[in-house]
């Protein structure tokens, strides 16, 4: 092996490593030997992969066990994957962390020969969210357990920002506590001299991703998010769909942009066929389902009550409230911008758009989104429904913080 891939494995497993653990690396144990992290660009996948192989080694950045390969670093070029880990295994290796897999082609292939060749060898590798690990010829599913690493929630947005430990939250107890639960987070901000309202603002403007705070300025953020745009469709949907073509690249860009001045969106594919110069509505679709791939929109669908067929149509939005507000430079419509965060902090929960409200969670929850002078006129008559009220620091019986909702992760 190269020496200078153990060498560049230990100075960037110190200049990434950061001291905060998120939710995912506290609650992930990662104990399968081929796991893969998914996620968005700038959402914390580097930083994951870095701080579970220093778990590994017990804080041992220097450890010849663990070893931190970019893909696409031109120390690694000239080698395949497998002769990495091989040489790596052969050297005493223990735990190898691939970073950007999507990046190398033939991955899929590398990966099982890896594998099936080194049983005794972990290996965790993160790549795009529009990964498959079913892709190609090489089907990796009964092998890899794959994750889906999310942005940030404003529970752990409060906790980096404010350095300050806040528990996390079930959803069932929100609906029974709220009132308790938001007391205790407010006083926990009060003692840092800090305003939950405030706060839950800076984190729609630039809370999602992590790396804010390392550029610390709100214009340079969007700018960066914009670029992190164009880098995954010009090069992260390139190379999983390599059949895209300038022209299908443009029109995703046109497509996306269409998008977030119209959220939330609910398609009319006639209409927007016609605007895309595409020929039919599947080609029109494939792209609806590049961008829902590589997280830059979420799709969000009706159902009848028995959930068999779709009743109403589906509504498209931008990915998370950050990306809305960069795209259509702070000028998005506030209703849209709630909506979204509340999609985003029930990732881990079965959501879909309900005719009385405006979302049903978990088949059983119905959840109304409005401002503080939200009535229930709309839900009234209905049992299990809930008000999600924004600019309110604490609610009452069934008007809950829309806040609160980003405490579930």
């Amino acid at each position: 092996m190269k020496k200078e891939l153990f060498q560049l494995s230990q100075e960037l497993i110190e200049l990434n490593h950061r001291p905060f653990r998120r939710y995912f690396i506290q609650h992930t144990k990662l104990e399968h030997r081929l796991s893969i992290i998914i996620g968005q660009r700038g959402i914390g996948k580097t930083t994951t992969l870095i701080q579970y192989l220093l778990d590994y080694a017990k804080g041992d950045q220097c450890s010849r066990k663990i070893l931190y390969v970019p893909i696409d670093h031109f120390v690694a070029q000239g080698l395949t994957l497998f002769e990495i880990a091989e040489s790596f295994f052969q050297m005493g290796g223990e735990c190898i962390a691939l970073d950007e897999i999507h990046q190398y082609p033939g991955w899929s292939g590398e990966l099982k020969s890896i594998y099936d060749s080194f049983p005794k060898l972990k290996v965790v590798a993160s790549g795009s969210s529009a990964l498959e690990i079913h892709q190609g010829s090489h089907d990796l599913s009964r092998r890899a357990i794959l994750y889906h690493l999310h942005g940030m929630s404003f529970r752990e947005f409060l906790e980096l920002k404010n350095d300050i430990q806040l528990n996390s939250v079930e959803l069932t107890e929100l609906f029974k506590h709220h009132q308790k639960i938001s007391h205790q987070i407010i006083s926990v901000l009060d003692r840092s001299g800090k305003k939950i309202l405030s706060e839950f603002s800076e984190y729609l403007l630039y809370g999602f991703y992590p790396y804010f705070f390392e550029l610390n300025d709100l214009v340079l953020f969007h700018k960066t998010l914009e670029q992190n745009v164009h880098t995954t469709i010009e090069s992260d949907l390139i190379a999983i769909y390599p059949n895209l073509t300038g022209v299908s690249v443009r029109k995703l860009k046109q497509l996306l942009s269409f998008i977030a001045g119209a959220v939330p969106f609910t398609p009319n594919w006639s209409e927007v066929k016609t605007m895309l110069e595409v020929g039919d509505v599947r080609t029109l679709k494939t792209y609806f389902k590049y961008l829902e791939d590589a997280c830059l929109i979420k799709v969000v669908s009706g159902a009848s009550a028995k959930l068999k067929k779709i009743l109403l149509p589906e509504k498209i939005f931008i990915d998370n409230p950050n990306l809305m507000q960069a795209m259509t430079k702070n000028q998005s419509n506030v209703g849209t911008i709630r909506e979204i965060f509340l999609i985003n902090m029930l990732v881990n929960h079965d959501i879909a758009l309900c005719k009385d409200g405006d979302f049903v969670i978990d088949h059983q929850y119905v959840i109304e989104v409005g401002g503080k002078k939200k009535d229930f006129n709309q839900i009234k008559h209905l049992s299990n429904a809930y008000l999600a009220v924004d600019q309110i620091e604490s609610g009452i019986d069934r008007k809950i913080p829309l806040w609160l909702f980003g405490f579930l992760y």
